[in-house]
């Protein structure tokens, strides 16, 4: 146990157009066709993810190094240092995310089976932690105990059809309820002195970089322009998808956002309601693409890169188990997201990446790949320095499990509203009959 040696899978410097490929020929036996490995990647960017030029600069570093994953690369970069340092980041986002999505699942579901006709909202069979633990054993479990990332095409895809639903039933709500919501002050201002605190939230959610070798390594024939031509595809994709719910979410309910936009929606809302499901379900289902990577990691740091049946299923357990049990304690999701974002995500998108390669490149410092590389480094640095401190001295309210005031027509107390908003509140007294159910 300890650090072990990583040997490169492939040749370094041969032809870095094309043929450079970053996969042994004993590992992935079962190559999966583009289009699965573009479900992955949508929906480890969805789940959590939009970066298109840094993903495109790890897998060139790859290529520059001749390794096949993220901390092979760092430790051929900056040596054992780097390797540990990068080897904690990546370990720490992916299973932070297992928590926010164990989070999400049981905030999501609970909500959903309480609105089963006769089910006692009290019940402890449909609240958090027995939906937290249930999904576990159920779900995320099996489906975390696979060895081959390409088995989760077919699930990636139904996570991301079920995010198209999903789409859907906001849009429709934020044309059918977002009138009705009052407006908080200064809803339009597009930036105020704490947005950087957004920029965390925003690369929590914009990265993949964390799975990006294992869904590359799942490619057919990878090379350098396949991925570069898989990762445009997946990028407009979830471009689309994420500011259309960016856009709606805030459309619906301006300063009243919550981390989890359904915590906004009302309880009665029936059609929420199946929103709700299908988000849980679409969390559940993305979950297991970030147990794949601590699991890689914890592999190659601690047992030479390769995990026996035995220590595969042991440390799947276990790593399921501690993530589990910390998502039980904790029930606000938005400080996980703005912590794990600056402090993890953001090194891994926007310093590592770039630290790579201008130190692997022989290209000549005016080269657009070597300027986009110095404009990344200190953008990540200062994000990460500053986002930390904001997130902590400004933390994010927290109204988990909580009706929002504008579900309760008679409660004006809860508003800092105007008159006018205040009488739009009264007519949802007629909303939720018209439009919640």
């Amino acid at each position: 146990m300890g650090y072990q040696r990583q040997d490169p899978v492939i040749p370094p410097q041969r032809d870095l157009d094309d043929r450079e490929t970053l996969v042994s020929e004993h590992e992935y036996k079962e190559k999966t066709c583009q289009s699965a490995a573009l479900f992955n990647v949508v929906n480890s960017i969805i789940g959590s993810g939009i970066i298109d030029f840094s993903l495109v600069l790890l897998i060139k570093g790859g290529a520059l190094s001749g390794t096949d994953t993220y901390q092979s690369l760092v430790n051929k970069t900056f040596g054992f240092p780097g390797y540990i340092l990068l080897s904690v980041l990546q370990f720490l986002y992916p299973f932070i995310a297992m928590i926010s999505y164990n989070i999400i699942a049981g905030d999501t579901l609970s909500k959903v089976f309480q609105r089963i006709p006769g089910v006692d909202p009290e019940n402890v069979f449909i609240g958090r932690h027995f939906i937290i633990g249930l999904s576990t054993v159920t779900f995320t479990l099996p489906l975390s105990l696979y060895r081959n990332i390409a088995k989760l095409g077919k699930v990636s895809l139904i996570s991301t059809g079920l995010t198209t639903l999903i789409l859907g039933i906001v849009m429709a709500r934020a044309i059918s309820l977002g009138p009705h919501i009052p407006k908080t002050e200064d809803a339009w201002v597009f930036a105020k002195p704490n947005a950087i605190q957004a920029v965390g939230v925003m690369s929590f959610a914009f990265i993949c970089h964390h799975n990006s070798f294992l869904v590359y390594s799942s490619l057919e024939e990878p090379t350098v322009a396949k991925w570069s031509r898989l990762i445009h595809m997946s990028i407009v994709i979830s471009v689309f998808i994420c500011i259309f719910f960016a856009t709606c979410g805030y459309l619906t309910f301006t300063g009243f956002t919550q981390g989890d936009l359904f915590e906004n929606y009302c309880r009665n809302d029936d059609l929420v309601t199946f929103g709700r499901f299908c988000y849980g379900v679409t969390v559940i289902l993305t979950y297991p693409m970030e147990c794949f990577v601590t699991r890689e990691v914890i592999a190659n740091v601690f047992f030479g890169g390769n995990l026996s049946s035995v220590f595969h299923i042991v440390v799947t357990v276990m790593v399921i188990t501690v993530a589990t049990l910390v998502s039980l304690l904790i029930d606000c999701l938005g400080i996980v997201l703005e912590l794990n974002g600056v402090l993890c995500a953001t090194p891994l998108i926007f310093i590592i990446p770039s630290a790579c390669y201008l130190k692997l490149s022989e290209e000549p410092r005016t080269h657009s790949d070597k300027i986009m590389s110095y404009v990344m480094l200190p953008i990540g640095a200062a994000v990460m320095v500053f986002g930390f401190v904001m997130a902590i001295t400004n933390p994010q309210d927290c109204t988990h499990g909580q009706e929002m005031f504008y579900c309760f027509p008679d409660n004006f107390s809860l508003t800092n509203t105007s008159e006018s908003h205040i009488q739009q509140t009264t007519q949802l007294s007629i909303l939720n009959i018209s439009i919640f159910q």
